[in-house]
């Protein structure tokens, strides 16, 4: 069934190699393309969008305004598309795919308009209350929830430019009210809270797929988070060090031949075709779990501890502000 796809920073660079395989593979699906300035006149990276789509005048593309940096946006968004669903203007959704992300390194700790910690906010936070208030709008025999993996979520991995690993702290409520970075560490402790905010994204997903296994209404709907590898020409990179900024471009220029010869570095063409096989692709209907590209990887072993899993919902449930009829999941306790 051609349904409605929903991608969140829909403007980013993995996302135009996704849009640009969805477009291509499958243009009888519904494209909501969220993006927090849906203005191509006021954000060359939203004309760089509209370019690309323009290219396919046969499909159906609505870019829309999503701030994930503000939880009210996030709901009169989510509840905007559920109406739309119901009165039949848009298919049932096929896929949510949750791409959209931040992160402050050197820039050191910020905090959105919520006054939440900006990383885990829009990395996970919003995408949480995002896909619990949709739930109930998505195909229930296919429907998909994709995050975006790396390998930087797992805490038993050392990260090369960080020193510090992510993980939950002791005092939950330090996710989104983190205490002051140390000078020395402003770097690293960026780096940390990202890799927390991508390990919330997984233990999410393992934590859901229970939860909507246990929903007779919702069980055939399945979470699934799928790591693309390290992609040289990631606008992201902006927000590293010099050195690592020149070396990531040097690779990208060397990219036609390494991509023959290592699947960790990875283009976002290529890296955007297998995001389309997992949240749309018929041979990843059904499937859970966690993928490196198309393969299927363990993910952190924290990410399936169910004591840890259960801190990190019901904090997320409180910072939401999400209330038992805001969602279709009737497993949401």
């Amino acid at each position: 069934m051609a349904g409605t796809v929903i991608l969140t920073g829909a403007n980013g660079s993995l996302a135009l190699g996704f849009i640009q395989s969805l477009l291509a593979q499958y243009p009888h699906h519904t494209l909501i393309a969220a993006v927090r300035n849906p203005s191509p006149e006021k954000d060359s990276n939203t004309a760089q969008l509209v370019r690309l789509t323009s290219k396919y005048p046969q499909a159906k593309v609505l870019v829309e305004a999503l701030d994930l940096g503000r939880l009210s946006n996030v709901r009169s968004f989510a509840e905007s598309v559920s109406r739309r669903v119901s009165a039949g203007e848009l298919p049932p959704i096929s896929a949510i795919v949750c791409n959209a992300a931040t992160l402050s390194l050197e820039s050191g700790l910020k905090f959105t308009p919520d006054g939440y910690e900006a990383s885990f906010q829009v990395c996970h936070l919003s995408h949480y209350l995002l896909v619990l208030k949709l739930l109930g709008s998505l195909e229930p025999d296919s429907g998909r929830v994709v995050f975006i993996g790396s390998v930087v979520h797992y805490p038993e991995k050392p990260n090369p430019l960080s020193s510090l690993r992510p993980g939950l702290p002791d005092s939950i409520d330090e996710l989104v009210k983190p205490l002051p970075d140390n000078p020395k560490l402003v770097h690293d402790r960026g780096f940390q809270r990202y890799g927390t905010a991508k390990l919330a994204n997984v233990m999410f997903v393992n934590d859901l797929n229970k939860r909507l296994l246990a929903d007779p209404k919702l069980s055939k709907i399945t979470a699934t988070a799928m790591d693309p590898g390290g992609l040289t020409s990631s606008r992201a990179q902006a927000a590293q060090k010099k050195s690592v900024r020149r070396l990531m471009a040097t690779l990208d220029f060397f990219m036609p031949v390494l991509k023959h010869l290592t699947s960790t570095l990875r283009t976002t063409e290529d890296a955007g075709r297998d995001l389309v096989a997992v949240s749309v692709g018929a041979a990843f209907r059904g499937k859970r779990g966690y993928y490196v590209g198309l393969r299927e990887e363990a993910p952190a072993a924290v990410s399936r501890d169910e004591g840890e899993q259960r801190r990190l919902w019901e904090g997320c449930w409180r910072w939401a502000g999400m209330r038992a009829e805001e969602t279709a999941l009737q497993a949401w306790k």
